[in-house]
């Protein structure tokens, strides 16, 4: 009979890091190129260590007050009006976090009962479903479906009933880069305002959309009020290892996701809170250079993985790829991954990972074009002499 650990060890062991330590671990083996895991290659700008160390130097070491520091607060504040047009209250409707990784889980732990179902959409962030099992919610899924990700209205519509508590929004959506269309997002509100249902949105990439328009779910007649907008700093200024995120919500939900935040880590890192005062208030350049080199990267990615054979559509925002690799003869995604390694000398994520039913994304692969060009043309090349159809 299993003890109570192992028990809870079981419940959580299928949404492990299992496929992507094996990858991880393969790609170093064999000195592959890492496609694969979402971080930068390059760091991000100087003046935001440069920021970080004057906060060091200026004695700000010690725990920041457990919602975040007032200065970030309120450049969080200002960052959602200049980018959505809404005021929120930097003292009652805005949280930092320990990265949007710590929020998701802050979020649902404080606002999800035990036995609420949760709609998601896949292929989804494997957060999701861990932080969904950890609050003991029961997830129904509508999947996303290639080449264009998008959902059929009627199986999003069955997903609601009166069990429904929240739905999961992450637009602009890892893995697939589709950014949710403001019809696509209507009728979510439409949903969630029929179903009484709050909405949770992850919003990392934001600021990193090339095709369409971002649009805040919170924006949307009738949803300011029950709307809980996640975001971080580590995809928009290429500081992942900082883990400086936020959410923002009207104060009733404010206090759930405090009244969880202050038992997961209590309060994030101080100076790197100062630092990321400084990274919001950057100037417009900064956001339009960065657009600017990421559109580069996903069109040297994406050509160079059509000249190869792989079906692609380019993504409308984040960073990420997902290319068809059938054509190259290989039962499933995890199969095809662990052959891009070991023979080809590439790592890749097999995004099977990130659906229930591994079968709907084992004709798939992810790439991620968060590295400089250069390491993007030598993942090309090695595919294009080594990779037969």
């Amino acid at each position: 009979m299993p003890t109570k650990t192992t028990a809870t060890a079981s419940r959580l062991a299928p949404f492990g890091e299992t496929i992507f330590a094996e990858i991880s671990a393969l790609a170093v083996r064999h000195e592959a190129v890492n496609l694969g895991q979402g971080f930068p290659n390059f760091d991000g700008p100087e003046f935001l260590k440069e920021a970080v160390a004057a906060a060091m130097a200026a004695g700000e070491n010690q725990y920041a007050p457990m919602p975040g520091i007032p200065p970030l607060r309120a450049a969080i504040a200002d960052w959602v009006e200049a980018s959505s047009g809404r005021r929120v209250d930097p003292d009652r409707e805005v949280t930092v976090t320990s990265g949007c990784t710590e929020a998701i889980p802050a979020t649902l732990l404080g606002l999800i009962e035990p036995g609420d179902e949760v709609v998601v959409f896949e292929p989804y962030y494997d957060s999701y479903r861990a932080c969904l099992s950890m609050a003991g919610a029961v997830p129904r899924f509508v999947t996303l479906r290639a080449p264009d990700f998008a959902f059929d209205e009627s199986e999003l519509r069955r997903a609601f009933s009166d069990r429904t508590r929240a739905i999961i929004v992450n637009t602009p959506h890892n893995p697939t880069g589709k950014v949710f269309r403001r019809d696509e997002l209507e009728l979510i509100a439409e949903l969630c305002l029929a179903h009484d249902a709050i909405t949770i949105t992850d919003e990392v990439y934001e600021r990193l959309v090339f095709d369409g328009e971002h649009l805040s779910m919170a924006t949307l007649d009738g949803m300011a009020d029950r709307t809980v907008t996640l975001s971080s700093l580590g995809k928009t200024f290429s500081m992942t290892g900082w883990k400086i995120g936020w959410a923002v919500a009207p104060p009733p939900l404010t206090t759930g996701v405090r009244s969880a935040h202050q038992f997961l880590t209590y309060a994030t890192a101080t100076p790197l809170q100062h630092g990321a005062v400084a990274a919001l208030r950057a100037p417009r350049s900064y956001f339009d250079e960065f657009v600017a080199d990421y559109r580069e990267r996903r069109d040297v990615l994406v050509r160079g993985l059509e000249e190869i054979g792989f079906g692609v559509r380019p993504p409308a925002g984040t960073y990420f790829v997902l290319a068809d690799h059938t054509r190259f003869g290989f039962d499933t995604d995890v199969t095809f991954c662990r052959h891009l390694i070991e023979h080809v000398g590439v790592a890749a994520i097999p995004p099977s990972a990130f659906y229930h039913d591994p079968a709907d994304g084992a004709h798939l692969v992810r790439f991620a074009f968060c590295k400089d060009v250069a390491t993007l043309e030598e993942a090309l090349s090695r595919m294009q002499s080594k990779l037969r159809s």
